[in-house]
């Protein structure tokens, strides 16, 4: 990571913090909607690789405020597709909050005279969890490669898009069941933090393309590069 994207990851968890008690406030004068906006024109002049860092942020910490929109209103109007791509990157912050949350759970709760991730059963599930979380932190991170080498043109990032966010949608029902079933009851009672990202994510699930639309949208790209296209598409990008 460089070290101005590394100051701004610093600056986006002081703001979220804040921001997760009092709203949207803090985020909108901290001037993230400037992110992805030129520094000739007043903006930070930050890239997708940015946007992804900056969303897994807020995907982690305040999954239910508008960051992402905030951010790509910098740039105008857009491509609904760049919507999804940023909609992947909040994804793979709750999921790794999902994760580090129920990680802390078993290793603290106690059952028959030792902590729950001392039982074989629940380390293979959260082992299975952790490979999906892992897995579209990846998806994300090679999509915002991708825009970053295409200029941010969503079109040319098509098969990217596609891609991230059906393993995204499809990561969804692993990332969240095994999480409640670790926590037991109490990952859903109000207080505990656990529902802040697992019901944002399956509502993200459906945003901007469900698991059909981008399936559909992945299988008509990858039918037509035929044959060995797919192999030479994707050993031809830069990222």
């Amino acid at each position: 990571m460089s070290a101005a994207r590394d100051m701004l990851c610093d600056t986006a968890s002081a703001v979220f913090t804040e921001a997760a008690s009092v709203g949207i406030g803090p985020v909108e004068d901290a001037g993230f909607g400037l992110l992805l906006v030129p520094e000739a024109d007043g903006g930070f002049g930050g890239d997708w690789g940015d946007v992804n860092a900056v969303l897994w942020i807020a995907g982690h910490s305040v999954p239910d405020l508008p960051v992402a929109a905030l951010i790509l209103s910098g740039l105008g109007d857009v491509d609904p597709a760049l919507h999804a791509a940023a909609t992947v990157s909040l994804m793979a912050g709750a999921m790794g909050q999902a994760l580090t949350l129920s990680i802390d759970h078993v290793n603290t709760r106690q059952q028959f005279g030792r902590p729950l991730g001392k039982f074989q059963a629940v380390q293979q599930s959260l082992a299975v969890m952790a490979c999906e979380v892992r897995a579209v932190e990846a998806a994300a991170a090679a999509l915002a490669a991708r825009l970053d080498a295409t200029g941010g043109d969503a079109l040319a990032a098509g098969f990217e898009i596609a891609a991230a966010k059906l393993r995204a949608n499809r990561a969804v029902g692993v990332v969240t069941s095994v999480a409640h079933q670790v926590h037991g009851a109490i990952g859903f009672t109000e207080e505990y933090d656990l529902h802040r990202v697992t019901v944002p994510l399956m509502r993200w699930r459906g945003t901007h393309g469900n698991d059909a639309h981008w399936a559909q949208i992945l299988g008509r790209q990858v039918a037509g590069f035929g044959g060995r296209g797919l192999w030479k598409a994707m050993t031809a990008r830069d990222a």
